[in-house]
C-alpha cells in the first residue's frame, strides 16, 4: 500500500478478537503470514481473489481498509494496513521482545534500515519496472504501440534496470558480510525484505548476486516459512 493507516471504531469492518490476515492473492501479504507462524501468534486467513482483467483487488477488501488493498490486518475492531506498519504493529504487540534487537544492541540501526528500505526504496523501483513492462501490452491504436515500446524500454533500460541494479548491488554488499539484515539472527526486517528479492530472484538470474539468492533460500527453508506456504499457497507474482 502507498499509506500507511490504523483505524479503531470509523471503520465498518468488526472483526473476531483473533487477528485475521486479508490476503490477496499474488499480493505481499503473504510474508505477514509467515511473520505470524515465527511469533506462534494465532491468526485466521481471509482469501481475495483479484478481478482477472483489471487485476484490482474486490471491492470487498474497501470494506476493511478505505484503499482496498492488501497487506491488512485486522486485530478485533483494528485495524493495520500498509506492510512496515503491520511488521512493527505485530512485532511490538505480539512479539513479546522477539524478531527485533533491543535498542542498544549495534544490529538496531541496520534493522530499522534494512526494515523501511524494503517499501521506501527497493519496491518502488520494482513496481516502476512492472508498470513499464506491462504499457506495451495495453490496449491502444496500432500505431501507437511503437512508440509506447519505445518510450517504456528507454524508461526501464535507461533509469529503472540499472537503478534495480544498484540497489542489489547494495543488499549483495551487506548479506556478505552478515547471515541475515540485522545480524545472525533472523528479525522482522528480513521478512520485509523477504517480499521484493524473492521478486527480484523470480525475474532475474542472481548467479552473480550469490549472497541474495542464500538468503532467499535460507527463507525459504525455514519451518515457519512452510507452515505459512501451506496456509496461502505458493507465493505468486504480478506478471
Amino acid at each position: 500500500m502507498l499509506c500507511s493507516a490504523l483505524h479503531s471504531s470509523p471503520l465498518p469492518y468488526r472483526g473476531s478478537s483473533m487477528i485475521i490476515v486479508h490476503h490477496l492473492e499474488k499480493s505481499r501479504s503473504q510474508r505477514i503470514v509467515w511473520l505470524l507462524e515465527e511469533l506462534g501468534v494465532p491468526y485466521e486467513i481471509e482469501h481475495y481473489k483479484r478481478d482477472p482483467n483489471t487485476m484490482l483487488a474486490p471491492e470487498s477488501l474497501r470494506r476493511v481498509h478505505p484503499l482496498g488493498k492488501s497487506p491488512v490486518i485486522t486485530d478485533g475492531d483494528t485495524v493495520v494496513a500498509e506492510s512496515g506498519a503491520i511488521i512493527e504493529y505485530l512485532v511490538e504487540k505480539h512479539g513479546g521482545g522477539r524478531l527485533k534487537p533491543a535498542v542498544d544492541d549495534p544490529n538496531w540501526l541496520n534493522y530499522q534500515y534494512w526494515l523501511h528500505y524494503a517499501e521506501g526504496s527497493l519496491m518502488p523501483l520494482m513496481v516502476m519496472k512492472l508498470i513499464f513492462s506491462r504499457v506495451p501490452k495495453a490496449p491502444m491504436p496500432f500505431f501507437a504501440k511503437p512508440i509506447a515500446k519505445k518510450i517504456s524500454g528507454g524508461m526501464v533500460g535507461g533509469f529503472v534496470q540499472p537503478r534495480i541494479e544498484e540497489q542489489l548491488r547494495l543488499v549483495e554488499s551487506h548479506l556478505a558480510s552478515h547471515t541475515w539484515f540485522a545480524g545472525e539472527a533472523l528479525t522482522a526486517a528480513d521478512v520485509q525484505m523477504s517480499f521484493p528479492l524473492q521478486a527480484a530472484g523470480a525475474r532475474a538470474n542472481l548467479d552473480a548476486l550469490p549472497h541474495i539468492r542464500d538468503f532467499i533460500q535460507r527463507v525459504e527453508a525455514r519451518p515457519a516459512y512452510q507452515r505459512g506456504i501451506e496456509r496461502t499457497g505458493p507465493l505468486e507474482l504480478l506478471g
